[in-house]
């Protein structure tokens, strides 16, 4: 998989961070926590800049963010379910997941958007639930371009700190990633709980 990433960075410049950081949202095996690294690693070696590189990766991915933000437009929540149960293991991707997404989305509106690019795992699928719920595509790609800005350049930024040693970024971001999604499960229980106490 590095081999891969360094192949088309190296042969592409930012074009490469661009298609890269597309294909991670549409294929989510593909991390990010792998390609901004390395992207910032090699800003330090002269042959991009830093800005360069968060720009790219910021554009890859709210490029990348749009065919599921289409997708739930055109298809809407439960139809989303059906074909992700049927055909969304490639993507690693469930109807439960969808539902989630899409629940999350309805407690606390747009700027899920804008928190749900800065938490792994929710990255992409929070476009389905955004598309699904008619956000105008101005909002919703403002609000994916300052999060996923945020996003790719800190872990541009990670891999300029690390220098030679960006591939560990993964490692620390991982058990940080876990915490986040533990934390939205737990406060997800919580509401949920507090609903059906007051009904």
């Amino acid at each position: 998989m590095l081999n891969f990433i360094t192949q088309i960075m190296n042969s592409l410049g930012y074009l490469g961070v661009v298609l890269l950081m597309i294909l991670e949202n549409v294929f989510p095996p593909l991390p990010s926590e792998l390609i901004m690294p390395l992207a910032g690693f090699v800003s330090t070696q002269g042959k991009l800049s830093f800005a360069g590189v968060a720009i790219a990766g910021m554009t890859g991915s709210v490029l990348g963010a749009l065919p599921f933000y289409y997708l739930g437009k055109a298809l809407g929540t439960e139809r989303l379910k059906a074909w992700a149960d049927k055909h969304g293991k490639w993507l690693a991707l469930s109807g439960d997941d969808i539902g989630k997404a899409d629940q999350w989305f309805d407690q606390h509106g747009d700027k899920t958007v804008l928190i749900g690019r800065l938490v792994p795992g929710i990255r992409s699928l929070v476009s389905i639930p955004a598309g699904v719920s008619g956000m105008p595509l101005p909002k919703f790609l403002l609000y994916s371009a300052i999060g996923t800005g945020v996003w790719a350049t800190a872990l541009a930024y990670a891999g300029v700190l690390l220098g030679k040693n960006y591939s560990k970024v993964e490692q620390y971001i991982e058990p940080v990633s876990w915490v986040v999604m533990g934390a939205l499960v737990l406060a997800f229980g919580v509401t949920v709980i507090r609903r059906r106490k007051a009904s």
